[in-house]
């Protein structure tokens, strides 16, 4: 399936003050996060932040939250953000059907909202850079359960030069200067 930015959407699950301290390899973890969510600011695909119990976790870290114009989160306490109103209002309202998915942790929130996603009939793409969990075993094990559900996974590299599609589009510089 060829990713493309129309009625595609992106969705960045629970980066939040007191979950992201405890996450594996957090500071590469941030770097392509951050990346991505400029990048699918420069290309114009709607993004939506999520936060887990917020009262307990924490809002959306500072570098995060700062990279957004407007910043909004949509608070949840189910692990899975299908079926969560605010969600479902923003996919009906940008017509998704192709999700971005990244978030923490992998195994969890990431895991059950791309298996939810799926069976509900959308696209999820789990961005595997741009996902984390405290241990290593715990995202190596949401990876494969990805490609047990056969739901596609990519870098956000990747991703964005697959949205990008050509050297001659607009925003393939800046997008470029990204990922150097």
């Amino acid at each position: 399936m060829r990713i493309t930015k129309e009625n595609t959407t992106a969705l960045f699950i629970d980066f939040q003050e007191r979950l992201f301290p405890a996450m594996n390899e957090k500071e590469i973890l941030l770097k392509n996060t951050k990346m991505l969510v400029e990048g699918l600011m420069i290309l114009g695909i709607p993004a939506v932040f999520t936060q887990q119990y917020t009262k307990g976790l924490g809002e959306t870290i500072d570098e995060l939250k700062s990279l957004v114009p407007g910043f909004t989160a949509i608070e949840k306490t189910d692990f899975s953000c299908v079926g969560v109103e605010e969600y479902t209002e923003f996919l009906l309202h940008h017509q998704s059907r192709t999700i971005i998915l990244c978030g923490i942790e992998a195994h969890v929130c990431v895991l059950q909202t791309a298996v939810d996603l799926k069976e509900a009939g959308f696209h999820p793409i789990v961005v595997t850079d741009c996902i984390s969990s405290r241990s290593a075993l715990s995202k190596e094990s949401a990876i494969d359960r990805f490609r047990f559900e056969n739901i596609m996974t990519a870098t956000s590299e990747s991703i964005l030069f697959e949205l990008t599609r050509s050297a001659k589009a607009e925003g393939f510089r800046a997008i470029s200067k990204l990922v150097k």
